[in-house]
């Protein structure tokens, strides 16, 4: 038997049968020197055909809605915006068209970023990445950046012969119209966000007039450089390296997952073609690298699932415009399940499969919060009260031995009218009510549309009646009821005193 050696090309030694002797020093050495590798520039080709006009597609409509839904207007009365959609944080309200959600109400947020997850889960299951291909604001932008780069420097072969050619006047102007483009579409993206958050119109002439808080100004720029950045110049770099989801969505799949794949029971073995020659004995794979040129990750789908693969299937549409001009049958590349990708010979394909246990169980999950939240909105009151005991002190023993508690009352009118309501206090024998600005305890309290009205509530015990209280904390029960509607909020709370 001879001497074994190490697996590690240059830095084996020779050992005694059956054992190899590994050099660490130099594996270790030779590892760190490959954990990083500069940026390859990727210059992805323009690609034809179904998918990549779906890509269009999905592009114009998430561009158009982004950037127009803050200039929609939704008439909701004279004293609220009206603005569609705005998160109006100065006043803790959400606005999205006829729905209003307020501050106490954000677990209807919550609900809705579940759903968006398990939706996410969903389609995963289904299809891969999907979302990742087409919707994802990452590719949606850097989609957008590609398409004024190709414009100002021609398509993938004119780009990488300007990026090699020496720095003459065609390339300084071409490159600073291509980065001015860049920054303007930022300018305008960072712009449009801001105006989420503030009436559109108005924030725009604030904008332009030098009128506009300065944290508008911050957050404008902000986003106008991460769009800049994520979009124009990192690029692919965000999907492998900063977004997390590459590394979450192995977890999602199962072996009937629809993923883009190529069939190399069917391309194998590769090689050239050249027209009248046979097809027998080889594979429908000529070897272009069409699907890496149209690639916005630079990779090579025929290696297999990559970590980088977004799903974006704009192989597909290259291969399959390979196949029609080979006289081959389209599908070379294709969405496809892992079961039938790995099976021997295309006659063991099995259908796919929709309806499977973990489609069910997220299927399920959405159909269950999306019933929660319908439920809790229909149920949701009108009217909102809060009940908010002094802390410090607790109580007050007056001159005359009697206590004394003080309470803020808040009572928050959800509906765009004015309503008139009257607090009724239970729970004390003898005590005596009175409310900071108002005659008596049972005068009727008027609540603006939309407004959270603040009172102070003063309950005062005699000293005969305190000293009868058998524990420091006696129940006490506030109620406050509509004098339109009868209709009545309830809230418990407590008296405290010394005991008896």
């Amino acid at each position: 038997m001879q001497p074994q050696k190490s697996i590690e090309r240059g830095v084996a030694t020779e050992a005694a049968p059956g054992i190899t002797r590994i050099d660490v020093d130099a594996v270790s050495s030779k590892a760190s020197r490959s954990l990083y590798t500069s940026r390859q520039k990727i210059y992805p080709k323009l690609a034809h055909g179904t998918f990549r006009s779906v890509k269009w597609v999905v592009m114009l409509v998430t561009l158009g809605i982004y950037y127009l839904l803050p200039w929609i207007r939704w008439d909701r009365g004279p004293t609220l915006p009206d603005q569609a959609f705005l998160l109006d944080f100065a006043n803790q309200r959400l606005y999205f068209g006829p729905i209003e959600i307020w501050a106490q109400e954000l677990y209807f947020i919550t609900g809705i970023l579940v759903i968006s997850a398990l939706a996410l889960f969903l389609v995963t299951a289904l299809a891969g990445r999907m979302w990742c291909g087409y919707a994802c604001p990452q590719t949606v932008w850097t989609d957008l950046m590609v398409v004024v780069e190709r414009f100002w420097q021609g398509d993938r072969n004119a780009r990488m012969r300007l990026d090699k050619a020496p720095w003459t006047f065609e390339k300084i102007w071409k490159k600073t119209a291509t980065h001015v483009s860049w920054i303007l579409i930022s300018l305008a993206t960072g712009g449009v966000l801001v105006f989420y958050f503030r009436d559109a119109p108005t924030l725009a002439m604030e904008l332009v007039t030098g009128e506009a808080p300065l944290v508008a100004y911050v957050f404008m720029g902000i986003f106008t450089f991460s769009t800049y950045l994520l979009g124009g110049i990192a690029r692919e770099q965000v999907c492998i390296y900063m977004c997390p989801w590459p590394r979450i969505q192995a977890a999602m799949y199962d072996s009937e997952s629809l993923l883009v794949s190529y069939h190399g029971y069917r391309g194998e073995p590769r090689g050239p073609h050249k027209k009248g020659q046979p097809w027998e004995n080889r594979g429908d794979c000529i070897d272009c690298k069409a699907c890496v040129a149209v690639c916005p990750m630079g990779i090579d789908i025929r290696d297999g699932q990559q970590l980088e693969c977004i799903q974006c299937a704009l192989c597909i549409d290259a291969c399959d415009d390979i196949m029609g001009k080979v006289d081959r049958p389209y599908g070379l590349i294709s969405y496809d399940t892992f079961r039938n990708v790995e099976a021997p010979s295309g006659s063991e394909r099995a259908p796919v499969r929709l309806l499977r246990p973990r489609v069910l169980v997220y299927s399920g999950l959405i159909a269950l919060i999306m019933a929660l939240m319908a439920w809790a909105w229909i149920v949701r009151s009108v009217v909102e009260i809060s009940v908010i005991p002094d802390r410090n002190p607790l109580f007050v023993v007056l001159s005359d031995g009697g206590v004394r508690n003080g309470y803020t009352i808040k009572v928050l009118n959800k509906t765009h009218e004015t309503r008139t309501f009257q607090l009724r206090i239970e729970g004390l024998s003898d005590f005596h009510a009175a409310i900071i600005g108002f005659d008596t305890a049972d005068a009727p309290l008027v609540v603006e549309p939309d407004t959270l009205r603040a009172i102070k509530v003063y309950v005062s015990v005699p000293r005969e009646a305190a000293s009868h209280l058998d524990a420091a904390a006696t129940p006490l029960t506030l109620t406050v009821r509509d004098l339109a509607s009868g209709d009545t909020v309830v809230r418990e709370t407590t008296f405290r005193s010394p005991g008896s």
